[in-house]
């Protein structure tokens, strides 16, 4: 690069004073030693590279920093799904986070977060994703074989009505299965993707019936059939008996071949795992915490949490083809299913309504936190999310993507951050002046302010302190696009040094 600004410092003055053929014969040249496009070699031998006003053809931003604000708030709300899941939820959760008053668009916010597409999602997203880092893969605990009952396949399920349930267990022992640990009975219904949770003291066949009576009541349909894995709490005569008296189709999977269960083993990771972690809980307290875990966890995953579900698989030789219906949550898909009769479908929307998913967030994270302290790689006793409010709870959220991971279960030990300053402010002096600036050009680039700068202050700023300007406009715009999200609630106008934000 440094070869090439010499060369353009060379060529620009002959370039500019040359006629027309001598221009093309030298811009011939730049363009074969340097490989850059004859315009971009146009442009740079008549304007030259130092410090100057953007003259590429400028482009509308469609999705501005209130996008992105809002963006964020809903993908937190929505426990930090992928692009697609939260594109096909995004109208029914800004719906009722609006109805509940966590948020406050504008009409043209609002259009624009409602128009854009799953890709464009993930992209406004990618730096907050990449805060995260990598998620822990699931471990799948291995089932004993049992031949008593009916087998049933992957393949055998077809079209299948709503009703229709597979079952399983997740062992919270913290990677020992030594002595005695709490289990979640796990039950995903194949139709829809309903899934229901429910915290065993231990894997007994007497709890499994117990626990099989408060799933029918809890249930928005009724249980016809339970497929299982080979695990000995599930294939006994107690169990057997049970299902033949109360009318349920009871099968099993194939030994050693957890894709015959693959419903419910997703589940295990995307909703057991995800929400509890693999910390070890054991006795009445770590069962009373799961329980309320599971509690809030139920009506969060079943109304705000769209999952994909498979639609066709194809092989052509070696490759592998997957067509996925669109994402839709449980409550979605019952209620677009001729099986469900109406009288259970208004039932559910009545529920759905009277839902607030921020509360339903802040719930679950308390619920966490309180898990976490009972787990042995609990990193604290409590979280702080259990005293605060609804409102400070929301106010937090567009933030705690910086702080990467959420999850009290997840959480690891956090690493102090640096709250001083290295060196001088170098625009503290001036930040009024470009304040002003901004006020009356909402849309003037940091570039164009830092060549005013230097017009004004020649002696007091270099070329490299341009990356500051830059970071120092992006802080505000994105603070202006916050207050424009929740109407000026909670903040106040900033003082005289850039970058703070009071509350």
């Amino acid at each position: 690069m440094a070869s090439r600004r010499e060369l353009v410092r060379t060529l620009g003055d002959r370039y500019r004073r040359a006629g027309r053929k001598e221009k093309s014969r030298i811009l011939d040249e730049f363009v074969k030693v340097t490989g850059y496009h004859r315009k971009h070699a146009t442009r740079l031998l008549n304007q030259g590279w130092e410090v100057a006003p953007d003259v590429a053809r400028k482009r509308r931003r469609i999705y501005d920093d209130a996008v992105l604000e809002a963006l964020i708030i809903l993908w937190e709300t929505a426990d930090r799904i992928c692009g697609k899941r939260l594109k096909a939820i995004l109208p029914s959760l800004l719906e009722a986070m609006e109805r509940h008053g966590h948020l406050c668009l504008e009409e043209g916010v609002r259009d624009r977060v409602l128009q854009v597409s799953a890709a464009t999602i993930d992209r406004l997203l990618a730096p907050a994703r990449e805060r995260i880092g990598k998620k822990r893969r699931r471990r799948d605990p291995a089932g004993s074989v049992r031949k008593r009952v009916p087998v049933k396949t992957f393949a055998d399920w077809g079209e299948v009505r709503p009703g229709y349930f597979e079952g399983d267990f997740v062992a919270h022992c913290g990677g020992s299965m030594s002595g005695s640990f709490v289990h979640s009975f796990v039950l995903t219904d194949v139709a829809t993707g309903w899934t229901e949770c429910l915290p065993l003291i231990a894997r007994q066949q007497e709890l499994v019936i117990e626990a099989l009576e408060v799933f029918r009541d809890r249930l928005p349909i009724e249980l016809k059939g339970l497929n299982t894995d080979n695990d000995s709490a599930f294939i006994n005569e107690v169990l057997v008996d049970y299902c033949d008296a109360a009318g349920i189709a009871f099968t099993r999977s194939r030994a050693y071949r957890k894709n015959d269960q693959a419903w419910v083993e997703q589940k295990n990771g995307a909703v057991v795992r995800r929400l509890v972690g693999y910390g070890r809980l054991m006795g009445v307290a770590g069962t009373q915490a799961l329980g309320a875990l599971h509690r809030v966890a139920r009506l969060y995953v079943n109304f705000f949490q769209p999952s994909f579900k498979l639609r066709e698989k194809s092989r052509d030789g070696a490759k592998l083809s997957r067509r996925f219906d669109p994402p839709a949550t449980p409550c979605e898909r019952l209620l677009q299913n001729d099986h469900v009769n109406d009288a259970i479908k208004e039932q559910l929307r009545d529920l759905r309504r009277s839902l607030d998913p921020v509360e339903l967030l802040k719930e679950l994270r308390s619920a966490q936190a309180r898990v976490a302290a009972l787990t042995s790689s609990s990193v604290g006793t409590e979280d702080e999310v259990i005293s605060q409010d609804l409102q400070q709870f929301l106010d937090k959220l567009p933030e705690l993507w910086k702080k990467g991971e959420v999850r009290p279960t997840h959480r690891k030990p956090a690493q102090p951050t640096r709250t001083w300053r290295t060196r001088q402010d170098p625009f503290a002096e001036v930040w009024p002046q470009v304040l002003s600036w901004l006020e009356a050009e909402p849309d003037v680039t940091a570039k164009a302010l830092f060549i005013r700068l230097l017009e004004l202050h020649p002696d007091d700023f270099k070329p490299g302190q341009l990356r500051t300007l830059q970071r120092r406009v992006r802080e505000w715009r994105q603070r202006m696009a916050r207050a424009l999200i929740f109407c000026g609630a909670g903040l106040t106008n900033e003082g005289g040094r850039p970058g703070g934000i009071t509350h």
